[in-house]
């Protein structure tokens, strides 16, 4: 069971990469992502036991220096997450859906989480600057109540650190827009 992850975005794909290998290499924690994203970035994302994430995030540190555009460390996830980051997520009934929509990857993250933790829901995705500019958006589904609790919850995140773009919450989607999420 994933407990904490940790993020370490950069503005440089080659230092990125040496992160990524120096993070791996600092303890023993798994890579969920090592990418280059948009625009002209990298992330590299790992899970592990809280001690053995803040070691490897601190090693990235020291590696990436003035390269890091943004870090994050999260104990505790729900256990939802992963999948979501993975866009591995299965999803039954048709229901509500909500998206948030954010500047920073981090942020996405985090508001991914608290929304998971805040309510009856499910992750559908937790897109993470491929393809879109370098902002992040996560899509979740549930019954109306729960979708509008989490996606309150989540956003909180973004309007916080400035970092929320857009939030909506769509009662009783149609059919075909729900499939093209998934």
């Amino acid at each position: 069971m994933i407990r904490t992850i940790g993020l370490i975005e950069l503005n440089s794909i080659a230092k990125g990469i040496e992160t990524a290998d120096a993070m791996l290499k600092a303890a023993e924690v798994n890579l969920i992502l090592s990418n280059s994203i948009c625009p002209g970035k990298y992330i590299v994302l790992i899970s592990g036991d809280v001690g053995s994430v803040k070691s490897a995030v601190e090693v990235g540190k020291n590696i990436g220096r003035e390269y890091i555009v943004d870090e994050l460390i999260l104990p505790s996830v729900h256990p939802q997450l992963i999948n979501a980051i993975n866009g591995a997520t299965e999803i039954g009934d048709l229901n509500a859906i909500g998206a948030m929509e954010f500047f920073s990857i981090a942020t996405s993250i985090v508001a991914a989480d608290a929304a998971a933790k805040a309510a009856s829901i499910n992750l559908i995705e937790i897109r993470l600057g491929f393809a879109i500019g370098g902002k992040s958006f996560v899509t979740l589904s549930g019954d109306i109540s729960a979708v509008n609790e989490a996606v309150e919850a989540g956003s909180s995140i973004g309007k916080e650190n400035g970092m929320l773009i857009n939030k909506v919450v769509i009662p009783s989607p149609r059919k075909e827009v729900f499939e093209k999420l998934l």
